[in-house]
């Protein structure tokens, strides 16, 4: 019979080695599991007076966070060897570690990266994943969970760049999860951490607590999202898809001088714990934190099945299991203990906690993560009409000028995942046509056709941009044929953009505005939403029109003179997003 191997001296293993053994664990193969039942029916049958049969097992499967699996597996070992049964048969837990979104897929029925089998029993590492999973129709989820463990969230960084922080009076906040131009600077001071990194939202209960954090703090509104949005940019570039890899980056040499991570307390206690590498600290935010509350939760479709994994839950409560959460450093499921041998690095007092960041703080806050986060898919239009060569404004440099710095600064921030494509338009530009493609639309990091990436490409074709000192705009003709090339290629993954960087005025030779209005109501679909996104340069642009034409796909009219505007309306056009499918009327 497995046997119990309670108050196990663990300070010498490292983190890795722990990890090995939670992995070998947990992928337990088929004839493994054989022999594990056959190994039970004679301990048990061996037991005069049994609580239970082992003869026709109840195998309940459990998918336990990664952080979380090892005490869950020593959990099992010891709920295995205590012959608890349900009607007489007895129940035998299986545990593998599974990440939170994998599992999350199963249970609603999806049919990429999912697990081979559903499971039923689920230790997630955020109840908010399990509040998704209802939200998005999993059957067979029970109602309630037990809270298994608990592990505040710290900003996390190197014993040197603490005693830094310490030193120059800089306590840790939530408000630093924001690049330093939310906070009306260009760099952050030097007493600032440079970069913040935080695990991927997309798969982490930390990630989803920290985007919490930040909409807590901004509020609402248009600046408020604009300054969310921002938020998403820099952890979109910050954000590693796990725990481990997020705080390993704090020790890394490269581009930032004063990083810090976000991360659960259990990470840096298991991160010390390994005596080959640089222990970090654990500092905790001002405004207070908030706990990763790893909640167990019934998924079990048989009847049978989900009471088995009822007692599974119950026993993970049980006084010996909490002891040995504490042993994997973890807090107790109340938050009232801390982890056993915590060092010098983790402050063992019970953390303030943040109570403004409610269940529904941080429900919305992963949904507009997820209107935010999906990559960028973007046809970008030039106006290179004789129009653009006009001064922006009196003293300034001409609208194409202007046009070509603010596409020049906006390429730099578009991200590697995002698909950009480029064409060039006036009246009658090339031949009868009065569109030309410089760029077809494409992943900017991929080549166009030539041997340069299209990030480079696009630089450069934008630079050399010319304007047609003869050719009158065909600004109405070429939304249209914009707004269709961009929706016969639509990605459901990503979301959908045209983009127009132009004078503002149409020549009247081509579609009128009402006809483009009336195409553009009857071809936009909600299911499939092109957003039109206009940057008119200048004062002379018929902003009226323009106005009309973009509300009618949720897109708006941005009015620029400076090429660094190009930021605040990328940020603003992303901010849209939360407002999806409809928005409402732009403003000018």
């Amino acid at each position: 019979m497995v046997t119990v191997r309670s108050g196990r001296h663990r300070t010498g293993f490292t983190a890795e080695r722990r990890r090995r053994q939670a992995m070998w664990r947990g992928a337990v193969s088929s004839v493994a599991v054989v022999a594990v039942l056959a190994a039970a029916v004679y301990a048990v049958v061996d037991k005069a007076g049994g609580a239970c049969s082992a003869r026709d097992p109840i195998v309940v499967s459990v998918a336990s966070a990664v952080d979380v699996a090892p005490p869950v597996m020593e959990a099992a070992d010891g709920f295995n060897a205590s012959n608890a049964g349900v009607d007489g048969r007895c129940v035998l837990v299986q545990v593998a570690e599974q990440p939170p979104a994998p599992v999350l897929r199963t249970l609603i029925g999806e049919r990429a990266g999912v697990l081979p089998g559903r499971p039923d029993g689920w230790v997630a590492d955020s109840t908010a994943w399990v509040r998704l999973a209802r939200k998005q129709g999993a059957e067979h989820v029970a109602d309630g969970e037990t809270v298994v463990a608990t592990s505040p969230l710290v900003f996390a960084t190197t014993r040197a760049l603490a005693r830094k922080f310490a030193a120059g009076r800089t306590a840790m906040s939530w408000n630093m999860v924001f690049p330093a131009t939310v906070h009306g600077r260009l760099q952050p001071t030097e007493d600032e951490p440079d970069i913040v990194r935080i695990p991927d939202p997309s798969t982490s209960g930390a990630g989803i607590a920290t985007v919490a954090a930040a909409r807590d703090l901004v509020g609402t509104g248009e600046q408020a999202d604009k300054d969310l949005t921002a938020f998403v940019r820099m952890a979109q570039a910050g954000s590693a898809p796990d725990y481990r890899s997020t705080l390993a980056a704090v020790g890394e040499s490269g581009l930032w001088s004063r990083p810090v991570a976000i991360v659960p307390e259990q990470t840096v206690w298991a991160h010390n714990r390994d005596v080959t590498i640089e222990p970090v600290a654990a500092l905790q935010p001002t405004e207070g934190t908030i706990d990763l509350d790893y909640p167990y939760v019934v998924t079990a479709a048989d009847d049978d099945k989900a009471e088995g994994s009822r007692l599974f839950a119950q026993w993970l409560r049980r006084p010996a299991v909490q002891e040995e959460m504490r042993h994997d450093g973890f807090r107790t499921a109340d938050g009232q203990e801390p982890p056993y041998w915590p060092g010098t690095d983790i402050p063992v007092e019970q953390p303030k906690p943040r109570p403004s960041i409610t269940p529904e703080v941080i429900d919305e806050a992963l949904d507009a993560w997820s209107r935010l986060a999906p990559p960028s898919r973007i046809l970008v239009l030039a106006d290179a009409s004789k129009e653009t060569a006009a001064p922006v404004r009196d003293g300034g440099g001409t609208r194409h000028e202007v046009a070509v710095e603010a596409a020049t600064v906006g390429l730099q921030l578009f991200p590697d995942g995002t698909d950009l494509g480029l064409w060039e338009f006036a009246r009658d530009l090339d031949g009868d046509a009065d569109e030309r493609e410089l760029v077809s639309l494409g992943p900017i990091t991929e080549p166009a056709g030539g041997q340069e990436i299209r990030r480079t490409e696009l630089l450069r074709r934008i630079q050399a941009t010319t304007v047609s000192a003869h050719r009158s705009s065909s600004l109405y003709d070429a939304i249209l044929r914009g707004f269709r090339s961009v929706s016969e290629g639509y990605d459901p993954l990503m979301n959908n953009s045209l983009l127009l960087l132009t004078a503002g005025h149409d020549d009247g030779r081509g579609v009128s505005r009402e006809r483009l209005v009336e195409a553009l109501r009857e071809e936009w679909n909600p299911d499939r939403p092109v957003q039109v996104i206009v940057v008119a340069f200048g004062e002379g642009a018929d902003q009226g029109a323009l106005n009309e034409i973009v509300s009618v796909t949720n897109g708006q009219l941005y009015v620029a003179r400076e090429p660094g505007q190009i930021i605040d309306v990328f940020l603003s056009a992303l901010a849209r997003r939360l407002c999806h499918p409809i928005c409402e009327s732009p403003n000018s």
